[in-house]
């Protein structure tokens, strides 16, 4: 159990770094690769809670070239936001509070219920992908339903 003294501190920079690696290890299992997986673990943790690609190498001890390409494939996948403050040259990255949700919301399996869809024409009646194609429409129906359920507990 944690002292409520050290509740009161803020966190070191290595407890911030382990969180990091600690969501990464569990990003990765799902699928994101290591170095962007890292970044995205310390943009929920940082303070402010926004990253420069200089201060993004500093706190993980790594390279320009894999923050660029990490921050790159957050982007792409609308996880991060690039933005610049008026009158400031520096761009920084950062988690909207959304951006989980829209991870999750029903186009994601729409587009893979859809891409199955394509495989059953080449292979009617394969149990393989009657199975996924069920499971993507099941979740393509429920996971809008979850999300605006979540949406309107929180707005009230």
């Amino acid at each position: 159990m944690a002292s409520s003294s050290r509740q009161s501190l803020p966190p070191t920079h290595t407890e911030l770094v382990d969180f990091a690696d600690q969501f990464a290890a569990v990003a990765q299992a799902l699928g994101l690769p290591p170095m962007p997986a890292r970044v995205l673990g310390w943009l929920l943790v940082c303070d402010p809670p926004a990253a420069s690609s200089q201060e993004l190498e500093d706190a993980l001890g790594v390279s320009r070239a894999s923050v660029s390409a990490a921050t790159r494939l957050l982007e792409a996948t609308r996880l991060v936001n690039r933005r610049t403050r008026s009158g400031q040259r520096v761009h920084r990255f950062e988690i909207d509070a959304d951006a989980f949700i829209r991870l999750a919301d029903a186009e994601r399996y729409r587009a893979f219920r859809k891409a199955l869809e394509g495989g059953m024409r080449l292979r009617p009646n394969d149990r393989r992908l009657e199975e996924l194609h069920d499971f993507y429409t099941y979740m393509e129906r429920e996971v809008a339903v979850v999300i605006e359920r979540y949406r309107t507990e929180k707005a009230g």
